[in-house]
């Protein structure tokens, strides 16, 4: 069985930079992290063995430190206030292409554009995003542009981690919905994301499986699985080397590898040592 690793995949700068901040921060005093810092379990296990305390973004009560961490998805600029007013220390480990994003969705609402998001409702950097913007719309699937309210001037931002291919089919229902519109569309999706998206085609055109590496409530792993399916080969998403199943690789020859942008790089070398017992068994 041969292994092929995608050009770009795993952990990005964005992530790697938070993991740093926080790791310093509780080096120097007891933190709380308000939120899960990037989408996977093995950090969450790693930042309790260096005692980060757990809070909720939502309720300053729930930190019994001075200090606070902001996670890599990014917060409203009013949650941020109300930490801050509140007399708490923060460490802000927000990635710099979310600030990014937040900068353009205030952009198009400060030019009288209405605000739309392409993303999950849900999500902790949506919720970050529209917080600010109440009357922001978020949109995902094609349905969901049939509820946009009929409005002179459209403004689109993507959640950093969407497949650009899929914001870009959105934009054009926009579009097309919103025909007597203006529609602004500025492309928020972080080039990490592109990358291993683009990495993931090319696995995809010699390898019938594909292992994907990342926590499953991990956004961007879980749009790499989506879209190794969507190319027609059989895709399993894996936390750690024990998820994997032999029984996934009788009679394969090639197996390709990648991660999402929240993966530890010894994760991805625990996954390739286990798949390397594999087809010595």
């Amino acid at each position: 069985m041969n292994l092929h690793l995608a050009q770009h995949h795993g952990m990005c700068f964005g992530v790697r930079d938070a993991l740093r901040a926080t790791y310093d921060a509780a080096h120097q005093e007891p933190v709380t992290l308000l939120g899960q810092l990037v989408h996977n379990p093995v950090v969450d296990a790693h930042l309790k063995t260096l005692g980060v305390r757990q809070g909720r973004l939502e309720e300053l009560g729930s930190a019994n430190t001075a200090r606070v961490v902001f996670t890599a998805h990014g917060v409203a600029n009013a949650q941020r206030g109300r930490w801050q007013q509140a007399g708490f220390a923060i460490t802000d480990t927000t990635c710099p292409l979310v600030r990014k994003a937040h900068q353009a969705l205030a952009l198009l609402v400060q030019e009288g554009y209405h605000p739309v998001v392409i993303g999950q409702r849900d999500h902790v950097e949506v919720r970050g995003l529209t917080g600010d913007f109440p009357e922001a719309s978020v949109v995902l699937e094609t349905v969901d542009v049939l509820h946009l309210p009929a409005v002179a001037r459209i403004g689109v931002i993507a959640q950093t981690t969407q497949p650009l291919d899929r914001v870009l089919e959105l934009v054009a229902a926009i579009k097309q919905q919103q025909c007597g519109a203006e529609v602004r569309f500025i492309d928020t999706v972080c080039h990490p994301t592109k990358q291993r998206q683009t990495a993931l085609e090319q696995l995809c055109q010699t390898c019938p499986v594909v292992i994907v590496i990342g926590g499953r409530n991990s956004n961007n792993t879980r749009q790499l699985t989506e879209k190794a399916t969507r190319l027609g080969v059989r895709a399993h998403q894996v936390e750690t080397p024990d998820d994997l199943r032999p029984e996934w690789f009788i009679g394969v020859r090639d197996v390709g590898i990648t991660a999402g942008t929240s993966t530890l790089d010894e994760t991805v070398t625990a996954v390739m040592e286990r798949l390397c017992q594999i087809t010595d068994d």
